[in-house]
């Protein structure tokens, strides 16, 4: 019987440098790369640090500090049994920040992590420079549309619904190897990406990462609680905390052919960004613009970057 593998087969090597990071009462494992304004970068489902691998060395060589992290309970950061809710998680990243040694951040996320970007410059908008939000609409846009269409964007969520039985969706993560990973990847990214030379790799890595002991319940907590809540005083607390226009701008990327969240929702964010937002959705591209589309996502994220500090 194969052994689950450690949480450290994650650290794969590369140009950046890993580190542990203590923040909010946890130990959070970053990569890092480059110096100046700090870029944090938040992952989405079902993947961990790696899949910005792109971005870390296209914004360290365009003169910012890139600081890609395992979000708590994915990777090799700690996986408390707790702490999944939005307030927490968003405590988690703006304790980051701190422990890291910046006043701000640019706040980088996708899906999951973008969620949590926007959750974030919300509830501590004294630590955030900009958000970019990468395949995430405003959580309140989300939550909007899928009570709006059911059909349209409640059926592309409908995975988060299928997650809130206990036990058997964590079952099916880790059975045959991730092997449920796998096809939720292929299914959500866009076909050009399918068919390229390192999506064999981006499969077996983050089929790998699932299997770490505690991911695959962890991963699940996010989507349990943001469902849950909504039921629950503290669901009815964070969206009145998130239910306000930022103050920082917003760059938005979508992939026209995301099937989970769709580029109507996305671009229904409007009444919360703030000034000298942009938008941009990438032809032919699906729910994993940063990875399938690098260059482009690396380019628009970096002239957003550098416009906001010439404006400051």
């Amino acid at each position: 019987m194969r052994l689950p593998p450690d949480p450290s087969t994650v650290r794969v090597p590369g140009p950046w440098t890993h580190r542990d990071v203590s923040a909010n009462g946890i130990r959070l494992h970053v990569a890092e790369l480059g110096d100046g304004p700090l870029v944090l970068m938040l992952h989405g489902f079902p993947e961990f640090w790696w899949s910005w691998r792109h971005q870390l060395v296209a914004l360290a060589d365009a003169g910012f500090r890139a600081v890609a992290v395992d979000l708590r309970g994915y990777g090799d950061s700690d996986k408390p049994p707790r702490g999944y809710d939005g307030f927490t998680l968003a405590g988690d990243v703006a304790g980051l920040v701190k422990a890291l040694g910046a006043a701000k951040a640019h706040v980088v996320g996708h899906a999951w992590g973008g969620l949590l970007a926007w959750t974030v410059a919300a509830m501590h908008p004294r630590l955030v420079h900009t958000v970019t939000a990468v395949s995430a609409p405003h959580p309140l846009a989300l939550r909007r549309a899928i009570r709006r269409h059911p059909r349209r964007q409640g059926r592309a969520a409908s995975h988060v619904f299928r997650f809130q039985v206990p036990l058997y969706p964590e079952r099916k993560l880790t059975r045959n190897g991730g092997a449920e990973v796998a096809r939720l990847i292929s299914a959500w990214a866009g076909p050009k990406w399918t068919v390229s030379p390192e999506f064999d790799e981006v499969l077996r890595r983050n089929r790998e990462a699932m299997l770490v002991p505690a991911v695959a319940h962890s991963a699940l907590e996010y989507h349990r609680w943001a469902v849950r809540s909504q039921l629950r005083s503290d669901g009815r607390r964070f969206a009145e905390v998130v239910d306000r226009r930022l103050t920082m701008p917003v760059l938005q990327l979508q992939g026209a052919q995301d099937p989970v969240m769709l580029a109507s929702t996305a671009s229904d964010s409007g009444q919360w960004v703030g000034p000298n937002s942009r938008y941009r959705c990438l032809p032919e591209v699906g729910h994993f613009p940063h990875q399938e589309a690098p260059h482009t996502t690396s380019k628009l994220i970096t002239e957003f970057l550098h416009g906001a500090a010439a404006r400051r």
